[in-house]
């Protein structure tokens, strides 16, 4: 990553904008042959909707026309304007979407969704001001089967493990199943519970059980809360077992419990060992109300979850219907920063260019645009040499770059030619019908060691 004057927004060096490219390119191929169709929304939305969600608001960057702002400051009469700020997520701009374009909208509707958003935090290594998200949800008109909690994790999960990257796991958990557990013991205050239960690896057990405390969960209701937050398996029947060793039964526990186990068992059929039932996960369930998903690399667990989300049973309302969704989100930007700066994985070439063609002769370089222009033409990227230096130093001008091939235009009567300057062999070649090996048409990311 290029080093910027400003901190939190990152600009990746050629090299790395095409390792972020071929990630961005990978999900939005695998979300489109799951049947999700691409939205874009704007980038700013009013501030009552950015605040609708409460306890990001304060992240919000606010937007505002520099000439408003000098009348406000010279104590002028405050413009009218509705005040916008910037989305710091894609799913409050994806509430408004629905509700705007519901008669248009076929449901159950499965959109992804791939743009910049900005917060105002903190910058650290992952975490970043303005960052690329990129989310799938499925939103319904009134209901939305249990099924959608099933298929978003795995299709994430099928995105995630066919990038060189680490092996990932999908941790789940179920509201219903945390919730039952909590009035199955007599706490009433679950949302004390959830938040007590989201630091733990913050602050430890015991000052969960302090921190319970003060919400008034006793010592006996905090034991069996943080011996629930021990469980995590990827077997249904583990899962089963353990939770009933907890002695808390009820109808809700049993109804999350039986949703959080098919889900397990329909993982494990088709992606054994990805995903893993983690009663620990409790961010986010405060706002979801069924299953709920945190996602690590192996190795990597100190990035934090690279891709979260859960069911929602009201996404958005306009009154009169309600639309219940599930979706997870992935966070690009702290992905590809992890993948370069360790690094994870290294790009083929920093350009996209397949094919340099030389110059003999800045006389002749008219016979050069004319090769390069029936590359392009059959869809192979190329550049002509800047310069009719020697053909040594137009040959490293290619080899800086990564450029695998050089054309050389033949003299007068001769045959052209080409160079694979990796392996030193060259042909004779039609620029008509000559086309580079597959793996070299484009630059691809590889996995390093």
């Amino acid at each position: 990553m290029a080093r910027t004057s400003l901190s939190g927004f990152p600009e990746w060096l050629p090299d790395g904008r095409i390792v972020e490219q071929a990630v961005l390119d990978h999900l939005r191929r695998v979300f489109e042959l799951h049947g999700f169709a691409g939205i874009e929304t704007r980038a700013v939305e009013t501030l009552e909707q950015l605040e609708s969600k409460g306890e990001t608001s304060k992240e919000v960057y606010v937007l505002e026309r520099l000439q408003a702002l000098k009348e406000r400051e010279s104590g002028a009469r405050p413009s009218h304007e509705r005040r916008m700020g910037l989305h710091f997520d894609l799913t409050v701009p994806f509430a408004r979407y629905v509700i705007e374009n519901a008669n248009d909208l076929d449901f159950p509707f499965k959109r992804y969704q791939i743009q910049k958003v900005w917060r105002g935090e903190r910058p650290q290594e992952g975490r970043f001001r303005e960052f690329t998200q990129a989310d799938i949800d499925v939103v319904g008109n009134g209901e939305l089967p249990f099924h959608f909690e099933v298929e978003l994790p795995l299709v994430m999960a099928e995105a995630l493990t066919t990038l060189p990257i680490p092996p990932v796991h999908i941790l789940v958990n179920n509201r219903k199943v945390v919730q039952g557990i909590c009035e199955g013991v007599g706490v009433v205050d679950v949302e004390a519970a959830l938040r007590g239960l989201d630091k733990l690896d913050k602050i430890g057990p015991q000052g969960v059980s302090e921190e319970l405390a003060e919400s008034g969960i006793t010592g006996e209701q905090a034991a069996t809360l943080l011996a629930m937050a021990e469980i995590a398996s990827d077997s249904p029947a583990e899962i089963r077992a353990r939770v009933a060793g907890l002695g808390v039964g009820g109808a809700l526990l049993e109804e999350g419990l039986g949703e959080l186990c098919d889900l397990l068992a329909t993982a494990g059929e088709r992606m054994p060992g990805v995903v893993i039932a983690d009663l620990r996960i409790a961010r986010g369930l405060d706002y979801y109300t069924g299953s709920v998903y945190e996602t690590v690399v192996e190795g990597h667990e100190d990035l934090g979850s690279v891709c979260s989300g859960g069911r929602y049973d009201s996404l958005a309302t306009d009154g009169k219907r309600t639309y219940p969704g599930v979706g997870l989100s992935v966070g690009v930007s702290r992905l590809v920063s992890r993948m370069l700066s360790v690094p994870l994985v290294r790009a083929t070439r920093k350009v996209p260019t397949a094919l340099l063609v030389a110059v003999i002769d800045e006389d002749e370089r008219h016979r050069s645009d004319e090769v390069a222009a029936r590359m392009r033409s059959r869809g192979i990227a190329c550049d002509v040499s800047p310069a009719a230096s020697k053909f040594g130093k137009q040959i490293r001008h290619a080899d800086r770059r990564g450029i695998p091939f050089v054309w050389f235009p033949g003299a007068p009567g001769e045959p052209d030619t080409v160079k694979d300057i990796r392996t030193g062999e060259q042909v004779e070649a039609d620029s008509l019908t000559w086309q580079p090996p597959a793996e070299d048409l484009a630059p691809r990311i590889e996995a390093i060691g």
